[in-house]
């Protein structure tokens, strides 16, 4: 199930609002996690055994990191190498197992293993990190042990955020799995934050996806230059607003629920360096490798030469996390390579001009789309050779879908993909005309509301709606 589906916005997320709202607080954390295992089951069958043993693995060694943290340092140690070891255990088994066996078989050695029926549990990375993050800040004593285990199944099984993230810190919700109330402005902020995040997926991603779609459908010798740029150009449309637009219906369901959930993305194509950039995007992620990961190996706090090694591992890790293939562990690596540059004299010693800025980190995020999205590491250098020209294809086949309608989709993601309607806010709700404050809040009521038909709509004409986060 997933949110831009009908059965998720007509049958299921009214049930559960309406359940929820009825029920007594004490019995909230209770059904939300039978409703979450029930929402994870809709897709993934039996596989919901798996989310059940995840949380058990983590809630037995939870409390035993905690009982022994102040008894015997050691042991609480081993327990949370176990535990960290069981939770990789399974990502590994489950998402990397057909890469690894594949790649020793291209290599020479034949292996009796039938992995290709080990089948991918959607969202496994996600709930993984966070049952890894809830572990290591129990032992870190930056957040108390959860003895209730239906409140920490919760935290690691909870719908919004299961199947696309963002990472959710336990210690960030702590507070509000243990007592929250219904609030009816948050309620109200959230319904306009899953309308935003519903039409940038149904209206402008899934347009862009179209045309994406059918040029990377073709053979990459094929295309012609134009019908390249054209298919990369909307795949990074189509990335940004689909994964920024689950974000937002995933903070907007919490808010419906109760939770507040942080930022995820914050503009990242408005970047002017690619530091910058990975502040930006997929800050769950970022922020979960730059604490869990690129600082207990040293960050930069031990010399030039190890800060380089640290963040090269962090990014192939990144890239790894994102799917089992060389194209990810090579995109991991290729914007890597430009945070070292960055870091060095090498981007640092010239003062370019803004847009020279813009450009650079554009163009560098663009091509490392292309290995993101092309299905072989060969296919990939084949498209960026055609990007520049460099091959003779003329296939325009995939431009036949290019009409007004999706030109006028690329129009406003480019002009949604900067924060113009935050400063539009910012600026009329400092004027001191009430009339005008009172009109502007009530457009926005009814743009948002046109925004929902325009989605639903969208989604009953259309059976065009990619799901691309199986991979993940």
């Amino acid at each position: 199930m997933v949110f831009s589906s009908t059965v998720f916005l007509f049958i299921f997320l009214p049930v559960v609002l309406i359940i929820n709202f009825l029920l007594k607080q004490q019995y909230r954390n209770f059904f939300l996690l039978l409703a979450s295992l029930f929402f994870y089951a809709w897709g993934e069958g039996m596989l919901v055994v798996l989310m059940l043993f995840s949380i058990s693995v983590n809630y037995v060694t939870g409390i035993g990191i905690a009982y022994f943290l102040d008894r015997n340092l050691k042991l609480a140690k081993i327990i949370l190498g176990i535990a960290i070891a069981v939770n990789l255990g399974l990502l590994f088994y489950y998402k990397y197992a057909n890469f690894i066996v594949e790649t020793l078989q291209e290599a020479g050695l034949h292996l009796d293993y039938d992995h290709q029926n080990i089948l991918l549990p959607i969202g496994i990375s996600f709930f993984t990190f966070q049952g890894i993050s809830y572990l290591v800040d129990v032992f870190r004593k930056d957040t108390s042990v959860q003895l209730n285990l239906f409140h920490l199944g919760l935290y690691i099984s909870f719908f919004p955020q299961l199947i696309a993230g963002p990472i959710v810190r336990y210690h960030d919700i702590a507070l509000e799995i243990q007592k929250r109330n219904i609030d009816i402005a948050l309620f109200k902020e959230g319904v306009i934050r899953f309308v935003r995040g519903l039409a940038k997926k149904v209206i402008i991603a899934n347009s862009s996806a179209l045309i994406a779609d059918q040029v990377f459908s073709v053979g990459v010798a094929e295309i012609s230059t134009l019908t390249a740029w054209m298919g990369i150009l909307c795949y990074t449309i189509q990335i940004y607003f689909d994964f920024s637009g689950y974000s937002d219906m995933a903070i907007g369901l919490g808010k419906m629920l109760g939770f507040n959930f942080k930022e995820n993305f914050n503009y990242p194509y408005i970047s002017k360096s690619i530091q910058e950039f990975w502040r930006r995007w997929h800050i769950s992620l970022s922020t979960w490798f730059r604490d869990y990961l690129y600082i207990p190996l040293g960050g930069n706090r031990k010399g030039l030469a190890r800060t380089y090694i640290n963040l090269i591992f962090v990014f192939f890790v990144t890239g790894l996390w994102h799917g089992a293939s060389w194209n990810f562990i090579f995109w991991g690596l290729f914007h890597g390579s430009f945070l070292i540059l960055e870091r060095s004299k090498v981007l640092n010693t010239i003062k370019w001009p803004k847009l020279i800025q813009h450009f650079y980190v554009l163009l560098v995020v663009v091509i490392g789309w292309v290995f993101f999205r092309a299905e072989s590491m060969s296919d990939a250098f084949v498209y960026v050779k055609n990007m520049i020209g460099l091959t003779r294809g003329e296939d325009t086949t995939a431009l036949i879908y290019v009409n007004p309608y999706t030109i006028c989709m690329m129009i406003l993601a480019i002009l949604f993909s900067m924060p113009i309607r935050q400063r539009l806010n910012e600026r009329i709700l400092r004027a001191t005309n009430v009339k005008i404050e009172i009109m502007y809040r009530t457009g926005i009521y009814f743009f948002y509301m046109a925004l929902l038909v325009l989605s639903i709509i969208e989604l009953a004409q259309s059976s065009y709606n990619p799901f691309i986060y199986y991979r993940f």
